[in-house]
């Protein structure tokens, strides 16, 4: 079972008398603050030499050993990632925030504590002692808002760090149930043999080779009478690269092919906890792109719930197929808003790194929605053209469109182009093409899955539409 918790992660809704406290301080700050303490704790911060650079730390002993106090140095303005090295540094014990700031700073400083309380450790017979720090709610925090978004990146980090054997097609819909039990959201799953017979014959394509059967997944929650949502996020839960075998290095990682269903589950989440005016559907083609016998071959050409044919170059650009048929079922429930994630192309990645999402959108008001609210949740993207001229580099030369272009130039442009052909083109309709995964580890950021964009599109949804 894919566990969505945070580890010693509860903030403290306490009286805060007895806490000790932390003083968060712009470096420009710190001298003003030291004009204010006593000789122990200047002569302290001096022998360590504490300039308060951003998310550096360090704890105040008093004259009796125990701890005064601990100084953190912020940035400016504050950001969740500043608090996030806190909560395993800290001795056990209750702390405070001692600031003064607006609520979305504050809100941030309490996401950041939570996030940096998480580990992903269910395999490890050495797991990391539970955190015994703990952090009374700082005043003026939508306490509710902030565990909604700790524990649905949790639920995103769980299902992207879980390995292969654990989290296929139906491990994926099991949890995806869970979420949707969770909020009383109507789930419905077609499987197998059953997507051919209700005309889902793309994601049936890539999946039919392996022995857990593909599938699609539906979630709806909130009245129809709603402006309606959807969500579509490519779930392919391993990818070996089908016949077009990607080598050992490639393969390393394809557990996390599956990280654009973890999002919109993470997502969806949010936005039901958060009550959000909308009318959701949560669609998640889940497969594994796996070998054998019957394997969709290179130069197979494969029908699509929309009538367009679809030519296959390579069997390793799988994710963009089966999100063709997931995106044509969202654009049958008329709806207002379509975002798509998915970990689609290497591209993205080569021209953007592996923090920084590349974000395509046919609406420019939709995208500036996004880009802003990525900006004031510090879960930032950045916005790539669905540029037409490279329209032509999808052609079919049998099909109606190829999936895998000659030549390998902008790969992530063609696969956005590609997945615009199902898109409904009277939707304001976004595309984010993610790493969904820390290479490295940073505080609060540990190495492993990731949700990236998650923040960024909640708080635009959360803008557009208002909570109910």
């Amino acid at each position: 079972e894919i566990s969505a918790c945070l580890v010693g992660s509860e903030m403290c809704i306490r009286d805060s008398e007895n806490a000790v406290p932390i003083y968060l301080l712009q470096s420009e700050d710190l001298k003003d603050w030291c004009a204010g303490a006593d000789d122990s704790a200047n002569n302290w911060l001096k022998t360590h030499d504490f300039k308060a650079k951003p998310g550096a730390s360090i704890v105040v002993p008093g004259p009796d050993g125990r701890i005064a106090c601990v100084v953190l140095g912020v940035s400016t303005p504050i950001s969740l990632w500043d608090v996030a090295g806190l909560p395993k540094s800290l001795p056990e014990g209750t702390y405070a925030l001692e600031v003064t700031c607006a609520q979305d700073e504050r809100d941030a400083c309490a996401l950041g504590w939570l996030l940096g309380c998480y580990a992903y450790s269910k395999f490890k017979g050495d797991a990391e002692a539970s955190i015994k720090a703990r952090l009374v709610t700082p005043d003026g925090t939508d306490a509710s808002i902030v565990q909604a978004f700790a524990d649905a990146t949790a639920l995103v980090r769980d299902l992207i760090n879980a390995p292969p054997n654990e989290l296929g097609p139906t491990a994926l819909s099991a949890a995806a149930k869970a979420v949707a039990d969770q909020f009383g959201a109507t789930f419905k799953e077609t499987v197998g043999d059953d997507l051919l017979t209700n005309n889902y014959p793309a994601i049936h394509a890539v999946g039919r080779a392996a022995e857990d059967a593909p599938r699609l997944i539906e979630i709806s929650w909130g009245s129809p009478d709603l402006p309606t949502v959807a969500l579509v996020g490519k779930g392919v839960c391993f990818d070996s690269g089908g016949l077009d075998i990607k080598s050992a290095a490639g393969m390393k990682l394809m557990k996390k092919d599956m990280g654009g269903s973890a999002h919109v589950l993470g997502i969806a989440h949010c936005l039901m906890a958060m009550g959000l005016k909308v009318h959701l559907k949560v669609l998640i083609p889940a497969v594994e792109n796996a070998i054998a016998g019957n394997a969709m071959r290179p130069g197979d050409v494969v029908a699509t719930r929309a009538g367009i044919t679809v030519e296959i170059g390579n069997t390793d650009a799988e994710g963009r197929v089966i999100l063709a048929d997931a995106l044509t079922r969202a654009g049958e429930a008329n709806p207002e808003v379509v975002i798509d994630c998915a970990t689609l192309t290497g591209a993205a990645r080569v021209a953007l790194g592996t923090e920084l999402p590349a974000l395509f959108c046919n609406n420019d008001t939709f995208a500036d929605e996004i880009l802003a609210a990525g900006q004031n949740a510090n879960d930032p993207l950045w916005r790539m053209p669905l540029w037409p001229g490279y329209r032509k580099m999808i052609e079919g030369k049998v099909a109606d469109i190829t999936n895998s272009p000659d030549g390998g130039y902008a790969g992530a442009i063609t696969a956005a182009l590609f997945l615009e052909r199902f898109a409904p083109a009277d939707a304001a309709w976004a595309h984010t093409d993610i790493m969904a995964w820390n290479i490295s580890s940073k505080p609060g950021r540990p190495e492993g899955g990731e949700a990236m964009g998650m923040r960024a599109f909640v708080g635009a949804l959360a803008t557009r539409f208002g909570k109910i």
